[in-house]
């Protein structure tokens, strides 16, 4: 480890990518804590003056993926949003999910507790607030929930143990680390389509190369609302569109489909995320927000292949809205994962 550190830490001039088979090296000693604390927090620091290469975020996806619990519980689309949240936004990715699952595309979600550097409000504290502890949820309850209604909530640090184990190095350091972007592609269910956002264009390229290493079928890369995979519903989203090693950029304009729509000024909490959701999953939500929530999952429905245009999808995402399947589902995924007594995770 610590010649590895000498490759990375050598300064703005002097330091350099790691090969794949180094960094897979250096992601073993640090997911397998073999690593010291301070090794793993100079590497983190390093790497992120440094900037994180294609195969360096690989290697850390793919031992990431060897600890965690994966099975193709359910191939759809895999959401990959960041793990440090939404400070003042609209989690459109949550109801959307419900559209897509009625609509007959599996979804799968993934997340934990709030971590640096925005620490903001995310999945986890949504489900909390709902009266659902999905960390103390059994990995079986969650895949029955899965299987009643296509939509899968995977608690990431319960399904992938380093993560776990690793979280305190990363609130002491609170920035981001290559975990910040090797977690959200875990993919637990083995999924062929991959939604992911990101903060800045910069990474468009790099990211849009990782999507083909990973061997997604198709990919959609997004520079959405606070570095999520959701939309803009004010304005055009760049986004990047991966498919059999190709990429290309493509702006996705909500005015285009009539749909622009000047989004209110709301202090967002947990408990008004989930009170949006739930009006928007039954026909009562604001404009703004069923407005995003209808062109995300048409967007989505048109990646997976699910429909042949953007428009089409729109028009099947907005007759689910008013015939109210989606509420239904979401209703039966809460009961499942919420109602029942909460068990002990599955070794």
């Amino acid at each position: 480890m610590i010649n590895l550190l000498k490759e990375v830490g050598r300064g703005k001039r002097g330091a350099r990518d790691l090969a794949y088979d180094e960094a897979l090296l250096a992601a073993n000693a640090i997911l397998e804590l073999k690593a010291t604390p301070a090794q793993i927090g100079a590497f983190f620091i390093a790497e992120r003056i440094k900037m994180e290469s294609v195969e360096e975020i690989e290697a850390f996806v793919n031992v990431c993926r060897k600890h965690a619990h994966r099975a193709p519980i359910q191939q759809g689309l895999d959401c990959a949003g960041p793990y440090d949240g939404r400070k003042k936004s609209f989690y459109a990715s949550y109801s959307t999910a419900f559209v897509l699952a009625a609509a007959g595309l599996p979804v799968t979600l993934h997340g934990a507790a709030s971590l640096p550097p925005k620490w903001g409000i995310t999945l986890h504290d949504l489900l909390k607030d709902s009266g659902i502890d999905a960390d103390l949820l059994s990995r079986d309850r969650i895949i029955q929930a899965a299987k009643k209604t296509g939509v899968l909530y995977v608690p990431a640090e319960e399904w992938c143990p380093p993560l776990k184990a690793l979280r305190s190095i990363r609130v002491e350091l609170d920035m981001r680390t290559v975990l910040n972007t090797a977690e959200k592609l875990i993919d637990y269910s083995h999924s062929p389509y991959l939604i992911f956002g990101v903060y800045h264009n910069t990474v468009f390229e790099r990211m849009a190369k990782l999507a083909n290493n990973l061997a997604y079928k198709k990919a959609l890369i997004v520079q959405g609302v606070e570095g999520s995979e959701d939309l803009f519903i004010e304005r055009p989203t760049r986004t990047y569109f991966v498919e059999e090693g190709q990429s290309q950029l493509h702006i996705i304009d909500p005015d285009a489909y009539g749909l622009e729509t000047s989004v209110p000024d709301v202090i967002w909490t947990p408990a008004e995320q989930v009170r949006e959701t739930e009006a928007v999953l039954q026909g009562r939500g604001h404009l703004a927000f069923a407005n995003q929530v209808m062109l995300n999952a048409a967007v989505r429905l048109k990646l997976a292949d699910k429909v042949d245009s953007i428009e089409e999808g729109l028009y099947v995402s907005k007759d689910l809205l008013d015939n109210g399947t989606p509420w239904e589902l979401y209703r039966k995924w809460q009961n499942v994962m919420g109602t029942q007594s909460v068990l002990p995770c599955s070794s």
